[in-house]
């Protein structure tokens, strides 16, 4: 008797751990497509299970969410550390920016996830997301010791570059294109200096190089229409509807400014 309650626990037990999977998978699939708004309903449905299976598992729908972003960033984590091991690690690591961005790009959960609009506990993903950050630091690192990659580039430059790409990817609707432009950028060939890395983007409380002489009878350095003058160049600043004046006449010559804070 003893025997027989062993084995029809054993059965309930793989009974409830395929029935979780079959929920995640389902839920994976309906969240990528339509979002994080799917109804539980219809997650039981592709599923095959009944909603109180579903209930059983996942409290709410949020847990269920959160499950399936835990779960899919801890295989792209153990893809990525995979490839690290690659023979030819610049390959190596242009196709895993190039799937991740993929992956990502017109995967509705993971998009909602990346730009905080579905609610995830912080600490639930804060180590998933180090040992991913970890794996392409490590897969960055070969490519370089390669030199398949620029070395002036770090894990977070390639994280923040494929968040862009996954932005204008997804909103040009394009299938590629930044991508390729973006792995181009990051190859030594097309390498040009890049301005100092800053603390706060944007910040300029810096002092900038000192601008051409204009109009020296007037203090203020303004010219005769209250514009003033790029420190860099010398050219009239756009007079700015709103907000604080700007400092430079364009984002190159704020660009240019910085490389040369930084030597």
């Amino acid at each position: 008797m003893a025997d027989a309650d062993t084995q029809t626990g054993r059965r309930s037990r793989a009974d409830a751990r395929r029935n979780r999977a079959r929920v995640l998978r389902a839920a994976e699939a309906a969240f990528a497509a339509e979002g994080a708004d799917v109804p539980l309903d219809e997650v039981a449905r592709r599923a095959g299970v009944g909603a109180g299976t579903v209930y059983r598992h996942f409290a709410s729908k949020e847990a269920l969410f959160e499950a399936v972003i835990v779960d899919r960033i801890a295989r792209m984590a153990a893809d990525t550390r995979t490839m690290t091991a690659a023979d030819d690690p610049g390959a190596a690591f242009f196709t895993f920016f190039t799937e991740m961005v993929e992956r990502v790009t017109f995967n509705k959960a993971l998009v909602a996830a990346l730009d905080g609009r579905a609610q995830i506990r912080p600490a639930v993903v804060s180590g998933l997301k180090r040992e991913f950050r970890e794996a392409v630091a490590a897969l960055l690192l070969r490519a370089q010791q390669a030199g398949a990659v620029r070395a002036d580039v770090d894990d977070a430059d390639v994280v923040a570059l494929a968040t862009g790409c996954i932005a204008m990817e997804a909103g040009r609707g394009s299938a590629g294109r930044m991508v390729a432009l973006a792995c181009d950028a990051l190859r030594p060939a097309a390498a040009t200096e890049l301005p100092a890395a800053m603390t706060e983007p944007g910040s300029e409380t810096e002092s900038a190089p000192s601008a051409p002489d204009r109009n020296e009878s007037d203090p203020s350095g303004c010219n005769e229409t209250g514009e003033g003058f790029c420190p860099v160049c010398g050219g009239p600043l756009p007079v700015a509807a709103t907000g604080r004046p700007r400092r430079y006449c364009s984002d190159a010559c704020r660009q240019k400014a910085h490389r040369l804070r930084a030597r």
